[in-house]
């Protein structure tokens, strides 16, 4: 519930979630002579989701909702779930390639594809998608800002032109903005088309579509039969993302059996739910993380003595095992646990007061002396507590932390004041849009004219012409921009410009007889349904 969208904020925690039905219905007895043979007998998961679903246009999808788009759309290509040997598979691309400084793309569509209102897929439904989206100007739209041309070959070959070097492969596997559907559906809607999606209707490719939709309390989609995977015995047939937002029921239902999957259950009951035979809790990590962005142009954390010292007077083990109940662990840099980029090489902080005291003594400090502000979201439990632990251990070096709960808005309109009058430490969280390390080192770390992110205020140019050539590689030479970004790393873990707390993991409880199922952090807190099986 903190962080970014380069045009608006990304609002997210993003998390999915249901209720009611499960199991299956009594099987119809056989057809009598000249009936149509009776529909294949429901099989129906519930996922009761903490949230609702602020708008399902596949174009402006950039929240909680992806819960339910992914299931109805498709991307180009697919983000794998960590430790695959592939970054990427296929999707409705069946292969791709570039340039040798990837400025050109080209990518090669699956043939036989339908949409859910019985067109076909080809390279001009590609275009459309991804140009609505483009001339929408919302939500993840922006991650398409490298593309200057998009060009229907043939029927199932589409080209993309760029204004600069970009991975283009993993702008095309975002969770957001990226999805393809049928220009047919949509045009047939006109200008009311966003309004349509969001009564409970779609245009996808995806093995489902929306059945019916009570905003705010309940979604269904139930299965297309002429999806191009096929389905087989076993698969769900329907899927009720039931809207709840008391942990304490989502904890009854999937323990009940009346919800097959949930999330952001309380942490302190998570092991005892674990212990049952009918329940698993899967814990897998999240491309998120928790940072403390310090203010480096403003006394005292401008001389960097200071910030290295404050960094280690932060608990960090301890915190993560009592506070967040071991369900984290501590970070190496901004790149989290997981992800392409993150090196555990990297140099961490540990919690030394004596080091902090020698380190504030060297840069005039010696008996601290002075007041720090930090800056956190005030509905967040975890930010709170960070604050809370942090002052008592800064206390002990001189130094008092006023830590001040604001409303998302309000802190983010004082991080993009003067810094000179800002908060000294700002804390929120980060996630990718797209899964690259370049999302989190350039949005908070690189030197910006006018503060949109870098809200530590951090400029330091040989750091941005790592991360910049190494997102100029992103696309034809990953292992090199993986070096680079590292690198990269480094300079900011040296310079103490931020206090990594930790990396988040996700944590989804699941009925123990359903199968298949796998975290996928691309995609937070979003269940591939096609994929499970009962």
């Amino acid at each position: 519930m903190s962080r970014r969208s380069l045009s608006a904020l990304l609002a997210l925690t993003a998390l999915t979630l249901l209720l009611s039905l499960v199991g299956c219905r009594p099987s119809t007895p056989p057809p009598a002579a000249g009936e149509m043979p009776a529909p294949p007998k429901e099989n129906v998961a519930v996922y009761a989701h903490p949230t609702s679903f602020p708008d399902i246009d596949p174009s402006i999808s950039y929240s909680n909702d992806s819960a339910v788009v992914s299931n109805l759309y498709e991307t180009l290509v697919w983000y794998n779930p960590p430790m695959q040997p592939q970054l990427l598979r296929p999707g409705l691309a069946e292969r791709w390639e570039s340039n040798a400084d990837a400025t050109e793309w080209t990518f090669y569509l699956r043939k036989g594809v339908k949409f859910h209102d019985g067109t076909d897929l080809n390279a001009q439904a590609v275009k459309y998608s991804i140009e609505r989206t483009i001339n929408m100007g919302m939500g993840a739209s922006y991650i398409w800002d490298p593309v200057e041309e998009i060009t229907v070959v043939d029927d199932f070959t589409v080209r993309f032109q760029l204004k600069y070097p970009a991975p283009l492969d993993l702008i095309a596997a975002s969770g957001y903005g990226s999805w393809i559907f049928s220009p047919a559906c949509v045009e047939a809607q006109g200008e009311k088309a966003s309004k349509w999606f969001n009564e409970g209707h779609d245009c996808g490719s995806g093995p489902y579509t929306i059945e019916s939709y009570e905003r705010g309390r309940r979604l269904v989609i139930t299965r297309f039969d002429d999806y191009w995977g096929g389905w087989k015995p076993g698969q769900f047939n329907k899927v009720v993302f039931e809207v709840v937002e008391d942990p304490t029921v989502r904890q009854q239902m999937i323990e009940a059996g009346t919800a097959d999957v949930t999330y952001d259950l309380p942490r302190e009951n998570l092991a005892a739910l674990d212990a049952r035979p009918d329940v698993v809790v899967y814990t897998n990590p999240a491309f998120q993380n928790l940072v403390g962005l310090l203010n480096v142009r403003k006394p005292p954390l401008d001389n960097k003595l200071v910030r290295q010292a404050i960094s280690y007077a932060f608990p960090y083990d301890r915190f993560i095992q009592t506070v967040v109940s071991g369900y984290a662990v501590q970070s190496h840099g901004p790149v989290p646990l997981g992800m392409w980029g993150h090196s555990e090489k990297l140099f961490q902080y540990t919690y030394d007061l004596d080091k902090a005291r020698e380190l504030l003594a060297q840069a005039g400090y010696p008996n601290g002396g002075f007041k720090l502000v930090m800056t956190h979201v005030a509905g967040d439990l975890d930010e709170r507590q960070v604050g809370e632990v942090w002052k008592a251990e800064l206390a002990k070096l001189g130094i008092d932390l006023e830590v001040r709960g604001m409303s998302w808005e309000a802190q983010w309109d004082l991080g993009k004041s003067d810094p000179m009058q800002a908060q000294d430490i700002f804390v929120m969280y980060w996630w990718p849009d797209y899964v690259s390390p370049y999302s989190f080192l350039y949005s908070m770390f690189h030197c910006e004219e006018e503060t949109l992110f870098n809200l530590g205020y951090y400029c330091n140019p040989r750091y941005d012409e790592l991360i910049d050539r190494g997102n100029e590689l992103s696309g034809s030479n990953r292992a090199e921009a993986e070096r680079l970004f590292i690198e990269a790393q480094q300079i900011l873990v040296d310079e103490a410009v931020s206090l990594f707390f930790y990396d988040l993991v996700n944590t989804h409880a699941v009925r123990a007889d359903i199968k298949g199922y796998v975290d996928n952090p691309a995609y937070p807190h979003v269940v591939f349904f096609y994929e499970l099986s009962r």
